[in-house]
């Protein structure tokens, strides 16, 4: 929703231009049953924030700081509650409650600044439909870029960590922050030739396990699998399992970040590095878990998953083996059968807070928003 699709075929998907022979339309009683669906999901989920969720202050589990909060909002937004909703103004009384001086949106004492800053930098924006949040979005967006790793910190090119995102400014970069900053960025219209999604877009290349001009870190021709791992900073890290030969594993939620912020940064699908990043995703297509991590992470993955390939522009993607899937129809079915009998939802695999049934509640909902079901 931040950018203009790839016309171009990607992920091994060869769809007939709209001059070809039609694709029968889904009959009008599938259609009802998806639309019923989904509009059911959401509904109980805003039930479920509204009523159990959000706390006196306006929080979302405000005491992990502000990011579960702009996570609740901007997924609120994204399935059309309306910025004048109770529950939405409560919720940005505690953001603005967050605003620093120095323009950042961050809980104080906080480790996760630029994060949070990036997350609510979204919020943010899609609530600003008259203009009366530009000052804001402006310093948050002064914030964001006063703090990615850069020559201002002393970074040149040749660095592994020029050009990432960290939680903050004295954290290591790492690919997820990275792609928040860059998606953040993209949110404001920022094009592909802005410099620091240009400059974000020199790390995000290292961290992808593919040998190309691009790539001159020490990991790249280790796997060369055209996957993504966390950070190539600091020597390298991937959270999925290590590899004996001291290759970084490639998994599903950064490879489909690695991928959504090349589109975001300007990459068409000739470029080697889409190539290689779809051809990894091709063959890893999952529904069911979070390729290479199991379920750790998984509503993570789920929500990284649906801005790619939105951002992608197909709706149709064909794993390896030529078998096509219509991915928003699986998410939605995927997501209809997690979803708790209160409306939330909630990872048992609770690694990186996703035992928080508001902050997966909030990724469900952003994947939702990029999987309507197709009209009649």
């Amino acid at each position: 929703m931040f950018h203009k699709p790839l016309r171009a075929a990607l992920l091994g998907v060869c769809l007939s231009p709209m001059t070809a022979v039609a694709q029968p339309a889904a009959p009008a009683v599938q259609f009802d049953q998806a639309l019923s669906q989904y509009r059911q999901m959401i509904d109980r989920s805003i039930q479920y924030l509204r009523v159990r969720g959000q706390a006196r202050d306006g929080s979302f589990s405000g005491q992990a700081g502000v990011g579960p909060t702009a996570l609740v909002v901007s997924g609120l937004l994204a399935v059309g509650v309306a910025p004048e909703d109770p529950m939405i103004k409560q919720a940005f009384e505690f953001l603005d409650a967050n605003i620093q001086p120095d323009g950042g949106i961050y809980a104080p004492q906080s480790r996760h600044r630029n994060y949070e800053t990036c997350i609510a930098i979204m919020a943010y924006h899609q609530a600003n439909r008259d203009g009366r949040l530009d000052s804001v979005l402006a310093g948050a967006e002064k914030f964001v870029r006063g703090i990615q790793w850069d020559e201002d910190e002393g970074i040149q090119p040749s660095n592994m960590a020029y050009g990432g995102g960290g939680y903050d400014s004295q954290s290591r970069p790492d690919l997820s922050n990275t792609s928040f900053l860059i998606e953040s960025l993209t949110s404001l219209g920022r094009g592909p030739d802005d410099e620091a999604i240009q400059k974000a877009l020199i790390f995000v290349s290292r961290c992808q396990n593919l040998e190309s001009q691009y790539n001159d870190s020490p990991h790249a021709a280790k796997v060369n699998d055209g996957g993504f791992f966390y950070t190539v900073a600091g020597g390298g890290e991937s959270k999925a399992e290590p590899l004996p030969d001291g290759g970084l594993r490639s998994y599903g939620s950064m490879s489909y970040a690695g991928l959504k912020s090349m589109i975001y940064a300007g990459l068409t699908a000739d470029d080697p590095r889409v190539r290689a990043a779809t051809e990894f995703l091709r063959k890893n297509y999952d529904v069911d878990s979070n390729p290479g991590m199991g379920q750790q992470g998984l509503f993570y993955y789920y929500q990284t998953m649906a801005k790619a390939l939105a951002a992608v522009g197909q709706d149709v993607l064909t794993d390896d083996r030529g078998h096509q899937h219509d991915w928003k129809s699986q998410l939605r079915s995927k997501l209809y059968s997690l979803q708790a009998k209160d409306g939330s939802w909630v990872n048992p695999t609770s690694r990186w807070m996703e035992g928080d049934p508001n902050l997966v509640t909030a990724y469900a909902l952003l994947t939702l928003a990029q999987c309507p079901p197709a009209g009649k």
